[in-house]
């Protein structure tokens, strides 16, 4: 990996993790009747904490995309997946509440099952498949899975829905990612005309906006612990799902990488769950509906 990629990588992961800490502080003052609507974005643009978060979150976006321009999405993902550990520093250092022993576990095992599962599988790029059916089932079984998991969380609004909320947006999140790499590509070969034409770049903003309600409507259900590290999770599996799937990514098969990889997906499963039953975490429900407006 060439150290501009590694520099795009994190410097966006700091973006992005500072941005989601700042939209929650800003969502979980907002209105539980905007839970997973349109309206909750309108709410709170009103709210300048919250579009500070939006302007980290975009330069966020934009550096990863320039990542993903000049790297492998399953290079990338991995690096992006970093802002967990610069959001819960952001808001540990907010609420004065230490994560623990059971919480660094957590966030020991998230960011190292990640990492062993890109390192055993050593990415490397590949010609990409030029098959419709196979991109479109992939990215269909993303998004399909995106919108059960929000079905799910809509009908049971409890604890369980900012998890749930969370790795629906990271699913989305991971399909956007390859979309905009894809959007990248398209643009160096056929400049605006080619990029305008095609509908990647009209992909990339549905999800866009659609992972941004998810991930609000989570941040107004919980503290930021309960729903970020789902997504953070979740984002990178689906843009390497995607990446190896359909845009020509390749990964090691032999039996030693393979074991590896199955541990680091333990291991994120793992830390997810230690962090979801961290003390410090609300295990009652959501917080009264009573708001009436949203907090600045």
């Amino acid at each position: 990996m060439s150290v501009l990629v590694l520099v795009l990588a994190v410097s966006a992961a700091f973006c992005l993790g500072i941005g989601f800490v700042l939209q929650q502080n800003a969502a979980q003052h907002a209105p539980l009747n905007d839970f997973l609507s349109p309206r909750l974005l309108l709410d709170l643009v009103r709210v300048p904490r919250w579009l500070f978060g939006i302007g980290f979150m975009v330069c966020g976006m934009v550096l990863g995309a320039i990542a993903l321009g000049n790297g492998e999405i399953s290079l990338v993902e991995p690096l992006l997946a970093t802002n967990l550990l610069f959001a819960l520093a952001l808001s540990r250092h907010q609420t004065r509440q230490p994560l623990g022993k059971q919480g660094w576990s957590g966030l020991a095992l998230l960011a190292g099952g990640v990492t062993a599962f890109i390192v055993a599988g050593e990415p490397r790029s590949g010609d990409a498949v030029t098959d419709p059916l196979r991109r479109w089932l992939i990215i269909g079984l993303m998004v399909g899975g995106a919108l059960l998991l929000t079905a799910y969380a809509k009908k049971s609004r409890m604890s369980s829905a900012p998890v749930l909320l969370g790795v629906a947006a990271g699913l989305l999140y991971g399909v956007q990612d390859a979309l905009t790499r894809m959007s990248g590509q398209l643009f160096s070969s056929g400049g605006w005309g080619g990029l305008l034409t095609s509908w990647q770049p009209y992909g990339v903003l549905a999800l866009g906006i659609t992972g941004l309600i998810l991930v609000q409507s989570a941040f107004e259900m919980a503290p930021l612990r309960m729903s970020l590290p789902a997504l953070t999770a979740a984002q990178p599996l689906a843009g390497i799902a995607c990446g190896v799937g359909f845009m020509g990514d390749q990964l090691r098969t032999d039996a030693g990488a393979l074991a590896w990889q199955a541990t680091g997906l333990t291991a994120i499963v793992a830390g997810i769950v230690l962090l979801g039953m961290h003390p410090a975490m609300p295990t009652t429900g959501p917080r009264e509906g009573d708001r009436a407006g949203v907090g600045v």
